[in-house]
């Protein structure tokens, strides 16, 4: 069985912490969560709290195809 990454993301905000852990095939289950929690009038943690924390969600996205093999210009001119 071939290991899985979790990725984690924190924030302390006062005494409380909030910490997430989330592997690759559930980054959009992350973020809705992100949303469930910020609508929860209980918690301290913001919508600013879930935008920001959705971001780097984001942005730790294993990224396909980062470098592109380009050819070189035509230089015949």
């Amino acid at each position: 069985m071939p290991a899985r990454d979790i990725n984690v993301i924190a924030l302390v905000k006062g005494g409380e912490r909030y910490v997430f852990l989330y592997d690759d095939d559930s980054r959009a289950e992350a973020i809705k969560t992100l949303g469930r929690y910020a609508a929860n009038p209980d918690l301290s943690f913001s919508w600013y709290d879930a935008a920001v924390l959705g971001q780097k969600v984001r942005q730790s996205a294993p990224r396909v195809n980062r470098l592109r093999s380009v050819p070189p210009a035509d230089r015949t001119a």
